[in-house]
């Protein structure tokens, strides 16, 4: 039965079997001439207390993500394909789960405001494994075709699963009071007397005002396409593989998988949906699960011009987890180039060994602000921690873990990561330095201060990604830098910039 069909229904608690030979519920009993008390543990009791647990469906995998990203900080997209593969729901109920979970993520701002209003309390307040519970119901509630009955019903149930106690009540209260409108009644509501734009829209689409601001000034004269990125933000993205150069084409990658090459990147394949960790190629480390957008990073570090010859030593200067190291690794085996990955992160840089292990890249444990390398590199790609404001589409609930008071240390950070970069490219070679968020402090503001050296020019990537993109690709900027977008490219908001050193 799906969880469709459960919609109304939950599974029964199973009747433990009765064993006809036992003769008293009480004292100790015979089995192959031991004795046992009560107190101990019966196979019986075992296989009983098996059944009576509620089988798992979309929505207690859904509550079971939602509690690991508030309770350890969890990737949501790194713990829900674990959660289905454990659950073993069937595919319906698979694509069901997946969308309760990261839409009650991407909404939680807009959800929170909807509950305070029906709850008449902050949802501070509320106790957040309920809070959970809560958001979920209003989700199906409000954006999805989930009868209002069987949303609070089964919501209600959870909350009794969960044993929250008389929670019950108080979940079945505020979601029949939020059933009582449709979304768009409630942001009427929240939007009234707010005049401002940007706010109207942050609102309406689930953002923290902060995020939708910073993103209408980074599209400059073209803000007036804030609502297309907002909703490319909102929309569920279609998973992204990368070929493994040297090892596998694109063309080939798509024809195993049943995807869709990409237009852009000549080693990307869409698929549609699934779980990309059970096909063949990605457990054979043929490919990998890769944004299209950070693909183009890679080949743009790869094939920036440089002055003179290269001499085949490449550095990535912030390795982990290793995605852009194995595609950068895959391209210097192509070229006969070695390249060497720094990570500051002991554990990260144990996954950027693992992945790249049979490839041309040597791995070292160290901050990049000082890796103690030798310079003279003849490449370097600096793809620098930040916000990951590029990629709110790829996790939802990162939208709600940053302020605008966590930008300044960031940039920091990637002002001085890109002078270790410059320090250690040679004279004549490229620093590929690439954000994945749009952010003006973190992408423009920081390389333009670089470019204020008397040592350095601007590499204009459009012609870059011209020669190594498979269609043409416009809607860059003005350059020399790019800017990707969802709502253009389906890709990350990736930001790169190639800086060269001059003699």
């Amino acid at each position: 039965m799906s969880d469709h069909q459960r919609d109304r229904r939950q599974p029964a608690a199973g009747r433990g079997s009765r064993n006809p030979r036992r003769g008293r519920a009480q004292g100790t009993h015979r089995q192959g001439g031991a004795r046992h008390t009560p107190d101990q543990k019966r196979s019986g009791d075992t296989a009983r207390e098996r059944r009576s647990t509620p089988r798992p469906d979309a929505r207690s995998v859904a509550l079971a993500v939602m509690g690991a990203v508030r309770e350890r900080s969890a990737y949501a997209n790194l713990t829900l394909p674990a959660q289905l593969r454990r659950a073993r729901l069937d595919a319906r109920d698979s694509a069901l789960a997946t969308e309760l979970t990261y839409g009650t993520l991407r909404s939680q701002g807009l959800l929170d405001r909807i509950i305070t209003l029906a709850s008449s309390r902050p949802v501070e307040e509320i106790d957040p494994p309920v809070l959970d519970v809560v958001r979920l119901g209003a989700y199906q509630l409000l954006f999805t075709r989930i009868g209002a009955h069987a949303a609070v019903d089964t919501s209600v149930e959870a909350a009794r699963t969960a044993g929250l106690g008389r929670a019950g009540a108080f979940v079945n209260a505020v979601l029949r009071k939020i059933s009582a409108r449709e979304a768009a009644q409630w942001i009427d509501e929240l939007r009234d007397g707010v005049d401002d734009p940007v706010t109207r829209l942050a609102i309406g689409t689930a953002h923290p005002e902060w995020i939708a601001r910073a993103f209408a000034e980074s599209l400059g004269p073209a803000a007036g396409e804030l609502p297309d990125l907002l909703a490319a933000d909102d929309a569920r993205p279609r998973v992204h593989l990368a070929a493994r150069p040297g090892a596998i084409t694109g063309e080939e990658l798509a024809l195993v998988t049943g995807g869709r090459q990409g237009r852009l990147s000549p080693y990307a394949v869409h698929l549609d949906s699934g779980d990309p960790g059970s096909l063949d190629a990605v457990r054979d480390g043929l490919a990998q699960v890769q944004d299209e957008g950070s693909q183009l990073v890679a080949l743009a570090a790869a094939g920036a011009p440089l002055t003179g010859e290269d001499g085949g030593r490449w550095l990535d200067l912030c390795a982990g987890p290793g995605g852009k190291a194995v595609m950068l690794g895959g391209l210097a085996e192509i070229e006969g180039a070695t390249l060497t990955a720094v990570e500051v992160s002991g554990h990260r840089a144990g996954l950027v060994r693992d992945a790249t292990r049979d490839l041309p890249v040597t791995v070292h444990t160290a901050d990049g602000r000082d890796p103690g390398l030798e310079p003279g590199f003849d490449r370097v790609l600096l793809d620098a921690p930040c916000s990951g404001l590029g990629a709110l589409r790829r996790r939802p609930e990162a939208r709600w873990r940053k302020g605008a008071g966590d930008i300044p240390a960031l940039v920091a950070l990637q002002r001085e990561l890109l002078a270790s970069a410059l320090h250690l490219v040679r004279p004549g070679g490229v620093v590929l330095y690439a954000t994945c968020s749009p952010h003006l402090s973190e992408t423009v503001s920081v390389v333009r201060e670089a470019g204020r050296r008397g040592d350095v020019e601007f590499v204009d990537l459009r012609d870059v990604l011209a020669q190594v993109c498979e269609d043409e690709i416009t809607g860059l900027g003005a350059g020399p830098w790019v800017q990707l977008w969802p709502h253009r490219h389906d890709t990350d908001a990736m930001f790169m910039a190639a800086v060269r050193r001059t003699d």
